[in-house]
C-alpha cells in the first residue's frame, strides 16, 4: 500500500510503480483525489484516516507492507505505525522530520516482538546522507565529529508545509551524543562542486537522529547548501524564531507554503542533489566524500521503491532501522544516477 498516494512523492511512486509492474493499492484520506487516480493507473483503492487505531486497522488489513507517504510524519507516522504494528504489516516511510526519525528508533522493540520491519527516511531523506556517514565512519573508525551537507530542488507542497510548520522550532544539532537546541544557521560551512563553492548554513535535519544510530559518532551537524547571500539573511534571523511561533504566523506561513508547486517533468529529469560529508577525530585527522545524485523526488522514488523490494524479498530483520542499518551503506550506490565519491585531499 502507498498510504498519502495523491500526494506529489506519492503519485511520483505510484505511477513508476505501475511501470515497473507493480500494483499496489493506493490510499489516503480524500476519496476525490484517491479514486480517480487509482482508476487512471488501474489499481485498487482504500479511503481512511489516521484519526483512530480501527479506522487504521481497518484500512491496512491484509496489506504486507505500508510506504507511508503523508506528512507531516510528526502527526502521521504514530498511527499508522501503531496499527502496522497491531496488524503485522512492514512499515516504511519518507520523513526527513528528525522527532519522527527519534520516535521510531524506540519503538525497535515492539517492531520485533510484532515481526515487523520498520523504516523510517527511505527516500532522499535520508538515505544518501545516511550512506554517506556511515561510509565515512568506517574509513576513519576514530570520527567524533560528523557533518553533512546537500544541495537539493524545489519543494512539494507537502515538504513546503512541514518545513513552514518546523521554522519557529530553531535549530538542532547533536553534540557529544545530546541534542542541542541552537539557532538555524549558528554554523556554516564552505563546500565545493565542479569548482564552484557554496555557503551551507546548520539546519535541523533528519540525519542529527539516523547518522548517531547509524555510526555511533557523537557530534554531528547537518546543512543546507544556500545561494550566495542566504546565509547571511539566514543567520540574521534568529531573533524571529519567537514569533515564528505564534499561531498567525504558522498559519500565514503554511498556506503560503500550500502554494508551492514542486519540481517540473523537466526539473525531475535533469535535476541533480549534492551530499557532502566530512569526519574528524581528537587527533585531527579528516576524511571527506560526496555523493551526487539524481533530482531530489526523483531519488525519493528510486529509494523508497528499492526500499519496499528488499523489505518484500525478506532480507531485513525485523525491528526499527535506519536505512543503512536496514539495507547497508551500499545500498544507495544501487540506484540509478548516483555516484559516491571520496575526497582525494583526505585519502
Amino acid at each position: 500500500m502507498i498510504y498519502g498516494a495523491n500526494g506529489f512523492t506519492g503519485q511520483l511512486i505510484a505511477r513508476e510503480a505501475v511501470k515497473r509492474g507493480l500494483t499496489p493499492v493506493l490510499a489516503g484520506r480524500s476519496a476525490e483525489a484517491i479514486r480517480p487516480l487509482a482508476g487512471e493507473l488501474g489499481l485498487d483503492s482504500r479511503v481512511f484516516g489516521l484519526g483512530g487505531s480501527g479506522e487504521v486497522l481497518e484500512g491496512i488489513r491484509d496489506m504486507r507492507l505500508v510506504l507511508h507517504c503523508a506528512g507531516p510524519f510528526s502527526r502521521t507516522q504514530r498511527p499508522m505505525l501503531e496499527g502496522c504494528l497491531g496488524t503485522g504489516t512492514h512499515y516504511l516511510d519518507i520523513t526527513g522530520e528528525h522527532a519522527a526519525l527519534e520516535a521510531l528508533h524506540w519503538r525497535g522493540p515492539e517492531a520485533r516482538q510484532a515481526n515487523v520491519v520498520a523504516v523510517a527516511g527511505v527516500g532522499f531523506d535520508v538515505v544518501p546522507t545516511d550512506a554517506v556517514a556511515v561510509r565515512l565512519a568506517e574509513v576513519l573508525p576514530s570520527a567524533t565529529r560528523l557533518r553533512l551537507a546537500f544541495r537539493g530542488g524545489t519543494l512539494s507542497r507537502g515538504t513546503a508545509i512541514t518545513m513552514a510548520e518546523s521554522t519557529g522550532e530553531g535549530g538542532l544539532s547533536r553534540q557529544g551524543g545530546l541534542f542541542v537546541r541552537e539557532p538555524v544557521a549558528a554554523r556554516t560551512w564552505q563546500v565545493e562542486h565542479n569548482g564552484r563553492y557554496s555557503t551551507a548554513v546548520s539546519i535541523p535535519w533528519g540525519d542529527v537522529v539516523t547518522a548517531y544510530y547509524s555510526t555511533g559518532i557523537p557530534t554531528v551537524e547537518t546543512y543546507l547548501a544556500v545561494p550566495p547571500g542566504a546565509a547571511l539573511v539566514m543567520r540574521g534571523n534568529g531573533w524571529l524564531a519567537p514569533l515564528l511561533r505564534l499561531p498567525a504566523l504558522q498559519r500565514l506561513l503554511a498556506e503560503r507554503a500550500s502554494r508551492a508547486k514542486g519540481p517540473t517533468e523537466t526539473e525531475l529529469r535533469e535535476g541533480h542533489t549534492v551530499v557532502w560529508g566530512e569526519v574528524t577525530d581528537r587527533a585531527g585527522n579528516r576524511r571527506a566524500m560526496k555523493l551526487v545524485g539524481p533530482d531530489g523526488y526523483r531519488f525519493t522514488v528510486e529509494s523508497a521503491l528499492a526500499a519496499v523490494g528488499r523489505v518484500l524479498a525478506g532480507g531485513v530483520p525485523a525491528g526499527a532501522w535506519t536505512p543503512s542499518q536496514a539495507f547497508g551503506a551500499a545500498f544507495v550506490t544501487t540506484l540509478p544516477g548516483v555516484e559516491l565519491l571520496q575526497d582525494a585531499r583526505y585519502a
